[in-house]
């Protein structure tokens, strides 16, 4: 579930919106053991996203880096081989 949890700090360009809500999503998906929370606990499940998305934000834009900014298409093929590697037969 939390596979999809990326890395968002030090990236050229930065972490769009989308990209820091995805990552709530997926951190509220895991705490509560739910995809799809029932109507009875839709409020809160959503709240706690929007919650996440905003402390999120608020790290990822507060943070200094010492290195220079990672290329995103850089580190997605650094990835795509790493896995190839993995899973080669």
């Amino acid at each position: 579930m939390c596979r999809n949890i990326r890395t968002l700090a030090n990236f050229s360009p930065p972490a769009t919106d989308d990209e820091v809500r995805a990552s709530a999503l997926q951190f509220v998906r895991k705490l509560s053991g739910s995809t799809h929370p029932s109507r009875a606990n839709e409020e809160a499940f959503n709240r706690a996203v929007d919650e996440v998305t905003a402390s999120a934000r608020r790290l990822v834009d507060s943070l200094e880096a010492r290195t220079p900014p990672r290329n995103r298409e850089e580190e997605a093929r650094k990835a795509k081989e790493r896995s190839r590697r993995r899973f080669a037969s």
